[in-house]
This record gives C-alpha cells, structure tokens and sequence, in this order.
C-alpha cells in the first residue's frame, strides 16, 4: 500500500511540473510538507560566431582615428595636352609627336603605400578632417620605343630629354618611365553613417607631392635590361586633387594633378585611379 502511494506522489509530483513548465512561469507547490519550485525561464542558444561583423554594427567613436599601412593599387595615366609643333615640345623632344609618348594603359600603374592617416572630428563625426603621409609609385609604360636622356649635356641651356630609338632590329620588351613621390593629402570627410562599423562616405582635397626617385626602365632585344637614373626635367613638386567613396568595405581612389608633370616641353597631366586595401576592414574588425 504504501508503494502505490508513493508511486501516486511521484505521478503528482511528475504532473505538477509539467504543468508549471507549460505555465512559463515561477511557480512554488507544497505537496504533503514537500516544496518544488520551478523556474522555467527560456535557455537561450548560444550566438552563432561570425567570421565579420554585420553592416549595422556600431563602433566607437573616436575625435581621432588612426590606421595605418593602407596600400592602393589601380592605374597611371596622364591626359595629354601637349603642342609637338611649339617651340617649347621641339626643344624637349626634337621630332615628337602624341604617338611617341602613347601608353600601354593596363600596364601603366600606380601604389600607393600610406604608412599613416589620421582622421580628426570636426561636427558630430560626420565631417572630419583627413591627413596623413604616404608613397605615391606611378609606372607609365610606352608603345613606342622613346628613351630619356639621364645626363643632359652641360654646354646646353636647355637639352634635348626624350628621343626615339631607331636602332635597326631592336625591339622593346620593357619600355617604362616611374616617377615616385612622398606625399601628404588633406582632405574632407563626410561620413554619412558615423556609427555604423561599415560607413558610407565621401573625401574630397589635396594632395602635395615631393618627387625623390625617377628613372626609365627598359628591356631590348640585344641591350637586356637597363635602367637610367635622373630628373628628366620632371617637376619635383606635384600637387594634386585627391577624392575617395567607401561603400561598406570597398574603397575606391582617384587623383588629378593641377598641371603638367614637366617643367617644360611636354603637357602631360597625370592622374590615377583604383581600389584601396585597408588593413583595418579585415583584422580590425573580425569577430574573434
């Protein structure tokens, strides 16, 4: 007898929290001097990781933001404007036309390595004030077969630069002029989404460049490979407009310089456009 009772207690006792459990909520039962209290809050499963954050995240704000190492790779390019009948062009490139200084455009190109940019608040993180200081690589690679001359002669005022090699039966594998610069943008941010860790933003401004290396780089059919160091006449300062839109973690570049980049003869003005790479959309903001 007292078996059956206590399997009847133990059926209750089943039921009773069964039926507390179905309730959802806290409930405290005394059965014959015995106290059951069930809690039945909801176990929640456990976040799923994600390898990035999504595009709503929100980040913290900073009045300065630093990245580093940025890099932009994308396309040199120069629009020219130049008068080959002129006085000035002649002098620069005796017999010269368009055709000589005609690119290869998707060999033509450009890196930019930005060791550091900051980023200043100016109004409630949506427009800031951008700076920072950076290498700026181009390589403009040629159709035809035009040398630059390295050592100008020292009895001339102005010595002829650029010439066509017309050696019979030499043929150019390799014909490039790269001009490097260190160079220092100032721009204007508008962030449009300043709390998401994803934005959508605008830059706009400019950029100074110093010129610290050009050479012309060339490979042929009986020379090989040969380099020549020097100026070429190249402005060693540039100054450029610079602009830049970020989607999300795509970020795309261009740049317009002011002017020619010659002193003197040739008007051809460079620009460049791209993609940027920034070290900061990957581990800056994985999710570990």
């Amino acid at each position: 007898m007292q078996r059956i009772q206590r399997t009847l207690l133990l059926i209750f006792l089943a039921v009773a929290v069964a039926t507390t459990a179905a309730q959802g909520q806290q409930d405290t039962l005394v059965i014959n001097g015995i106290t059951v209290i069930r809690d039945n809050k909801p176990v929640e499963p456990e976040p799923k990781k994600r390898l990035f954050k999504g595009f709503n995240t929100k980040k913290n704000l900073r009045n300065i933001a630093t990245e580093w190492g940025m890099i932009d790779i994308g396309m040199s390019n120069f629009t020219d404007a130049t008068d080959y009948a002129s006085a000035g062009a002649q002098e620069y490139a005796p017999g010269g036309n368009e055709q000589w200084f005609a690119g290869r455009y998707f060999k033509s190109r450009n890196i930019n390595i930005w060791l550091v940019t900051q980023r200043y608040n100016l109004v409630r993180h949506f427009v800031n004030l951008q700076y920072g200081l950076g290498l700026e690589l181009n390589n403009y690679w040629f159709k035809n077969p035009v040398r630059f001359n390295p050592r100008p002669a020292t009895d001339i005022a102005h010595p002829p630069i650029a010439s066509i090699d017309e050696t019979p039966g030499r043929s150019y594998r390799k014909n490039k002029l790269a001009a490097d610069y260190i160079t220092v943008p100032l721009m204007l941010n508008f962030n449009l989404t300043p709390n998401r860790l994803y934005p959508f933003e605008l830059s706009t401004g400019i950029s100074v460049g110093y010129l610290y290396a050009s050479r012309n780089k060339t490979i042929s059919s009986d020379g090989g490979k040969q380099k020549a160091k020097g100026d070429f006449d190249l402005d060693p300062w540039k100054l450029s407009y610079v602009g830049d839109i970020t989607l999300g973690v795509v970020t795309l570049y261009g740049s317009y310089a002011f002017k020619s980049m010659y002193k003197r003869g040739l008007d051809h003005t460079p620009y460049n456009f791209g993609i940027r790479l920034r070290p900061a959309d990957f581990f800056g903001k994985i999710q570990n």
